[in-house]
């Protein structure tokens, strides 16, 4: 599933496909991926329009126009394609932005589990993302100790619950929780104020070294590289890795580097 690093991916691509560029046509090819709005609404509302500079929150993609603004969420398979209006269509590309220029746009998603809004104004956008939390590469410190100290769940499920930090999902989670040294299973609530801090710290370095990296990279040196193997080891220590399932979510970790307590 996208995860922050590669919705900010997404947005990188929104930016530098269509900042500045008119919408010359919508083409809606499957309007299952439109939620509250139709396929003649969304051109009357879009064609004639420019794109802007877009903005990510968490999970979630705002492609402003200076009037309405388009919002994406690519749920598990979705993704933003940049080509050229004559470049053969995919059988899975939903929804083709046709811009100045003879760029295209394209919103490509297999499984179709969430997709496009359209919001009429900054009302609407705050409607559709009032439940999400503060997004997890923005937010301070102070804003961080209280998302989690008001939780009492359990550490893996409160990351990855978009209410509390917008934007952190299953291999991230993991990959933070393995560099802080601290269990899944641990509560929020309880952490000390070392861990909290040792976790904002964690959280932060991992965040922007996948960002540049445009998702959660395998690398070997990580805890995504080697969650997925035969016979998982932990990069850092050796030992066999764990796995269980947390909140739905099939959860990876080192039981020597992250010790219960």
């Amino acid at each position: 599933m996208p995860e922050l690093p590669d919705v900010e991916g997404y947005r990188q691509v929104l930016e530098s496909c269509a900042k500045g560029r008119v919408i010359r046509r919508v083409d809606v090819r499957d309007a299952g991926v439109l939620h509250g709005v139709d396929a003649r609404r969304l051109r009357d509302a879009l064609e004639g329009r420019r794109f802007g500079s877009p903005e990510r929150h968490g999970k979630w993609l705002l492609a402003r126009t200076g009037g309405p603004t388009l919002v994406l969420h690519f749920g598990m398979t979705g993704r933003l394609v940049c080509g050229q209006a004559d470049d053969p269509v995919h059988a899975y590309d939903r929804v083709l932005f046709t811009l100045g220029g003879g760029r295209q746009l394209r919103f490509r998603d297999q499984r179709k589990l969430q997709g496009l809004w359209l919001a009429h104004d900054e009302s609407d956008v705050e409607r559709l993302l009032d439940s999400q939390g503060p997004d997890a590469l923005a937010v301070d410190r102070a804003g961080f100790d209280e998302a989690l100290s008001s939780h009492r769940g359990r550490l893996k499920t409160v990351l990855t619950d978009q209410s509390v930090l917008a934007g952190l999902g299953n291999l991230l989670a993991d990959e933070i929780l393995w560099r802080a040294r601290l269990r899944p299973a641990h509560g929020a609530a309880d952490l000390t104020q070392e861990e909290r801090r040792r976790l904002y710290s964690e959280m932060r370095r991992t965040l922007r070294r996948s960002v540049a990296a445009g998702c959660v990279p395998p690398r070997d040196s990580w805890l995504t590289g080697h969650r997925d193997g035969p016979d998982p080891r932990c990069p850092r220590c050796g030992s066999g890795l764990r796995r269980s399932r947390m909140g739905g979510r099939g959860t990876v970790w080192c039981p020597r580097c992250q010790p219960d307590r």
